[in-house]
Formats: structure tokens, sequence, C-alpha cells
């Protein structure tokens, strides 16, 4: 079967273990008239070179026995052409350079023609007594084939359902094939001469006729060799393959750690989409390698289902690095570009499918050729499209554009590969090592290198506006922490103690606490707007600042939160519980409440009812109350931080532990200790104040 990476390197054959090519050339005619070729096994491996019978078209079956006729050792080919497995000098297999490679038919008189066709070559076999023969599967056959010996099917490449054509067909993978015993016919077992016939039944179709080079039937010599070197041989054919076929492999492997590093930096910078878009790039050619091993490894995969999938793939590989480029630019206009992508996407799927190997035998040559220059159209119109996206990202961000055209260059070779080596000639491809590697993947490995060398660009730059945004959210905490009061204040009549832990490194939680010169009283306001964070901390930068001001002008609790209302209002979703409260020199103490968690009293909650948090509407009306606070009675404030710590398994603090907390501890920080130990959720502020008595004034 025709293969598109087919074996290279011919190994020489001291690394057989002792197994060498010592067999002489047949004579010109084959033919039973003619005689058998004379070759003589040892620990020996003999290429079967020819010349072989061919014949085109397929064998008629022998009504009585149900045998092929032409596979039988009696048929006279003495009329059928000749065709030379002998390699020639300066020959070699255009895809991988093996010298051990022979054109097809297509070359040897059958230009175009696809079908069944036969070999046939007979033998006089001369080896120890009794020891078996085998023969080596063909390297490559386009597309399928049978193999007899003296009339008897001993192998086959491919799925048959039936006489008129393979129902699978793969890529050639090593195999050995015995060969059965003699019988008295072609000499007795304990003679050392035998004849054998061997007759390979091939087709072709259109994997072969359109994607080998030089198609039709057997490109390499099949090898005869012995039981007792059968082993060694197998060995050295999959050596072969693997090494010519490691590429994809290596391939896959580092795209896939390419893959896998694009998305940890998505887990890094989730505000970034292009690393998701380089992602499904990456592991779609991850993708696509894998099924070239599978094909080229295993049956898995057979050679129609191999090209469907490259082709989708392939095309989806397209749209996605279109998509990665608008995103990496972070482009807008035009608007139909991304819309252009997908159409583009689209149209080469459906060109493909239809100018596939699978409609080949089924369409009119006239309306397949039309949907392969229709996927032409389209992978020009690509090229078109990535250039313009590379222009447009040139004109906004002037050196990175540059290198991403270096990366968007390589693309022309995955576009137009075909062509190219219609062009340039069929030998697209280098063999360091023996190893098969393309110009496609050429061009492959300079995208993605480029494109290593971009997004490491774009992390550093990344990474230093992470650094640029932890340094503003340190600024920012600091100062938060500069606007909120000292931990203790002592004001006449008032011992004062705050605790303030933020759950973040800036915090929603705010409080001010502001003596009144004039008459000795005391405001203390307490709040928590919603969310955390930086946008929080920027919420209570305009809440203390709203609440100072107003302190100024009126002091009274309900006015405050009347002004911090009217702040907050239209301001998307920024709203907060507060809680305002005055205490006048002599213990009366006015609070206003805006939804905010209640104060306790000598570690019992404050009966109060409940109002509408700031920001919900315009003329809010929020709960008022009056209460004095004698000699020695604490009052608690604290935020929805502490009832709301949770520990491992789930469990609330609860408003209950927060009662039975205060009848044993007397201090803010003890308060904030205990929920911060049962388990932080949230932003923990604690404010408790003592009323004390008033010192007297000092006599003169």
């Amino acid at each position: 079967m025709a293969r598109r990476f087919p074996l290279v390197l011919q190994f020489p054959a001291l690394l057989v273990c002792g197994i060498l090519a010592a067999a002489q050339r047949p004579q010109a005619n084959s033919s039973p008239a003619a005689g058998p070729a004379p070759i003589t096994l040892g620990q020996f491996a003999a290429p079967l070179n020819g010349p072989w019978k061919f014949q085109i078209g397929d064998s008629p079956m022998d009504p009585a026995t149900g045998k092929l006729l032409w596979a039988e050792p009696g048929f006279d080919d003495s009329k059928w052409e000749t065709m030379d497995l002998t390699p020639r000098a300066g020959t070699a297999d255009p895809w991988n350079g093996d010298p051990r490679w022979v054109p097809g038919w297509t070359l040897k008189g059958h230009p175009g023609y696809t079908g069944w066709a036969w070999y046939r070559l007979r033998v006089r076999v001369s080896g120890r007594p009794g020891e078996r023969l085998a023969v080596n599967a063909p390297a490559q056959a386009d597309d399928a084939y049978q193999i007899f010996a003296n009339g008897e099917l001993i192998g086959a490449s491919g799925e048959f359902d039936g006489r008129a054509k393979p129902r699978v067909t793969y890529w050639a993978t090593p195999n050995i094939f015995l060969v059965p015993p003699a019988t008295a016919s072609e000499g007795s077992v304990g003679d050392a001469v035998r004849a054998v016939t061997f007759a390979y039944r091939a087709w072709m179709g259109p994997v072969g006729i359109i994607y080998a080079a030089s198609p039709g039937g057997l490109h390499y010599a099949p090898l005869l060799v012995t039981t007792g070197s059968m082993e060694a041989q197998r060995k050295l054919d999959w050596d072969q393959i693997i090494l010519t076929n490691i590429y994809p492999c290596f391939e896959g492997a580092a795209f896939l750690l390419l893959a896998m590093l694009a998305a940890s930096v998505l887990l890094f910078d989730r505000t970034d989409p292009v690393y998701l878009w380089v992602t499904c790039a990456l592991m779609i050619t991850v993708a696509d390698d894998a099924s070239a091993i599978a094909m080229r490894f295993t049956h898995l995969v057979g050679a129609k289902n191999f090209f469907l999938i490259n082709f989708i793939l392939f095309d989806l590989l397209l749209g996605t690095w279109a998509m990665v480029w608008w995103v990496w630019f972070q482009l807008r206009r035009p608007a139909w570009v991304p819309k252009a992508i997908v159409v583009l996407t689209l149209g080469c799927i459906a060109t493909n499918a239809m100018g596939s190997i699978s409609t080949y035998n089924y369409l009119p040559r006239a309306v397949w050729s039309a949907f392969v220059s229709a996927d032409f159209v389209i992978r020009v119109a690509f090229m078109f499209l990535f250039l313009l996206i590379v222009i447009l990202g040139i004109r906004k961000e002037g050196k990175e554009g540059w290198l991403a055209l270096a990366a968007v260059l390589p693309m022309a070779i995955e576009l137009f590969g075909s062509e190219l080596g219609r062009v340039l000639g069929v030998g697209l491809a280098a063999h360091p090592f023996g190893v098969t590697f393309f110009l496609n993947s050429l061009g492959s490995l300079t995208l993605v290198a480029t494109l290593g060398l971009l997004m490491l660009r774009r992390l550093l730059r990344s990474l230093h506006r992470q650094r640029q945004m932890a340094l503003d959210v340190k600024q920012a905490q600091e100062v938060q922490q500069v606007v909120l009061p000292e931990a203790r204040t002592t004001l006449p009549g008032l011992e004062i103690e705050s605790e303030y832990r933020p759950a973040r490194e800036v915090g929603g939680d705010f409080f001010q606490i502001i003596p009144c010169k004039t008459d000795g009283s005391v405001l203390i306001v307490a709040g928590d707007v919603t969310g955390k964070g930086l946008k929080a901390g920027m919420l209570v930068a305009l809440l203390i600042g709203a609440i100072r001001t107003a302190a100024k002008f009126n002091p009274d609790p309900l006015a405050v939160l009347r002004e911090l209302n009217e702040r907050l209002l239209g301001r998307s979703d920024a709203q907060a519980t507060c809680l305002a409260l005055r205490i006048d020199a002599d213990g009366q103490v006015t609070l206003a409440n805006a939804g905010h968690m209640a104060p306790y009293l000598n570690a019992e909650p404050v009966q109060m009812e409940g109002s509408l948090p700031l920001g919900m509407i315009e003329g809010a009306e929020f709960t008022v109350m009056h209460f004095k606070l004698t000699e020695s009675d604490r009052l608690m404030l604290m935020s929805d931080g502490i009832a709301e710590a949770t520990d491992a398994n789930g469990k609330l603090f609860g408003f209950e532990r927060v009662r039975e907390l205060l009848q044993s501890t007397n201090t803010a920080s003890a308060v904030a200790d205990a929920a911060q130990k049962f388990g932080q959720e949230d932003d923990i502020s604690v404010i408790s104040l003592i009323r004390v008595p008033v010192a007297a004034p000092a006599m003169a």
C-alpha cells in the first residue's frame, strides 16, 4: 500500500546476526518452461528481485476447487510481461531516500491504472533438509495485497470482503509469512532443493494513486529467509520502520509538553484567552501525531480513515491558529474576521471531504477535481487572512507583530506542501540519522519555536503586570492601615479597643472613631462593603472619606447613614452594611443601623429592627434607637466575619458561639483570635468599648 512516510535507510546486513544477502539473480525468463531461478539458502536472506511475471487485472477462479488460477504453481504465465524489482543505481525512495525502492507499475507501462494486478515468481531453493522457508512482508505496497506460495494463501495486508476490492487498507507493518512445508511434488522433506511459486495479488485504489510517488504495486523486493533467521529479520524490519517513523513520536511529545505549559500559564493568568487557543492548537497537533503513530505502527487506523482524520485535524488547526493570532493581538476590527475564519475552516473540511479518497470512486472525475480546486482556493484565502491578521498586528504592536510574521510564514509550507512538492520535486524530505523529516515538519517547528519566544515575552510582560498589581495591592493595604484608627483609644469616659484582620491583603470592613471636641461626644461608624480585594478596598476608601466629611457637618448617626447611602447609589453593585452610633458625654447612645450585625451590650445582642444596606434604594429608611451606657458597661461591635467563620467540616461559628465567647472574653483581640482560629472566611473587625469613670480635673 502507498505510504506517505515509507521506510528509510538500508541497514547493513552485518546487523542481522550474520544474515547476508547472498543470492544469484534469477534468469530473465521465470516461466515454467524456462525453469525456476536457483536460490541457495543457509543462514541467509535473499531478496526476490525477479524479474517477476506481471499482469494487470484479476485472476479467474477454478470452478472445481474455488481457488484463484493465477496463484497456482502450474499456471502458464509465459505470455505475461516482466516486472523487475531490482534496485537501480541512482534511484531511491522519493520520500525517504531508501535505495532499495523501485517505481510502481504506473511508471512501467500502466499510467493511471487502479485495481488488481498480479506478480508471479518461481524459484528453486537449496537449503538444509527439513528447514522451513518464510518471506517477509513488502516494505511498501500500494495499497493492499495477498501473498500465495504454491497456490496457498500465506499472508495479506488489508481486510478483504470479497474478490472485488479490499474493505480496509493499512500502512505496511513488518511481518513474516511462513511458506508451507514441501510436498512430494516439490521434493521430500529430506531433499535439499525444492521449487516454490510465489504470487502476489496486489490492489491499488485511490490511496495509492492520489498520495503515493510513482504508485502501483510492490516497491521493495520481498526477502526470502529461513525459520532460523526469521526472528532476526522481523526485528530488523521493525527497527527500520521505528527509526524511519519516530519523528511524530518526538513531535507529539514535545507539543504535548508545550500544550501543558500553555494550559498551566492559562491557570496562572485566566484573563488572557490566547493561552486557551494556543493549548487547543497544540493539542490538535498532538492528536494528529497520535493518529499518525497509530497508523504507522498498528492496524487501529486504516488508510482512508487516517487521511480523513488528518484533513479534518489540519483544517481545524488552520482555523485555531488564525484565532490564536487574532486574540494574540487583541484585534477588534474588522469584525468580520472571526466569522471568516469559521467559514473558511468549515469550507476546508467540506472540500477536503468531497475531494478525498472516500469519494474518488463515487464522484465523476470532473466533480471530484472541482472540489480539489475549491480546496486550493480556500487555502489561498486562508493564507491571505493570516497575512491580514499579522499586518494588523504589526500596525498595532510593532516589534511583536514582526515576530509573529516569522511564525505565520511557515504556514505557507503547511498550506501548500503538496503543490510545492509538485513544483520543486517530490524530495521535500530530509533523512538525518535515518529519520524521515518532512518540510512541513520544519514549518511546524519554526512556528512553535517562534511562538515559544512570543509566549515567553508575553509571560514576562504578564509577570511584570502581576508584580505591578501586587505593588498596587500592597500600597492599597498600607493606605487602608493608615486610615483605620489606632488599636487602642482612650477618651474621656471611654476605653476603646479595635481589631481588624482582612481575609485578603485588602479588606472590605471599615470603621472610624471620631471624637467631637466641642461637646465631648464620640461618633463611631463600622461597616462591611460587598466583595473582597482591591475593589472592596476602593469602596472602603470612598466611604471613609464620606464619613469624615459628613461628620464635620452633621455627626448625627442617621444623617451620616443617609449621606453614605447617597454616595453609593448608582455605583453598580456597590452596597454595604453599616452601623453608626454617637455616644454623648453622659453615656447616652444614639444608634442607626443599615443592615449591619447588631452590637452586643454586656454579652447580649441589642434588640433592634432590621433595615436595608446602604446603596440599595434612594431615600431608604434606617433603624434608629436610643439607650444609655452606665459605668462598666461593655459594648461590642463586630462584622459578620465572626459569626460566619467556618471550620474544616463546614460548620459555622454562629451567633450562639459568639454569645458564649463574649461571656468569657473581654477583649476585641480575643474575639478575633477565636474566630480566626475556628476558620476565617471573611474580613474580621471588632470594636470593644467600655464605659469608665471620668477622671475629675485636678485642683490647682
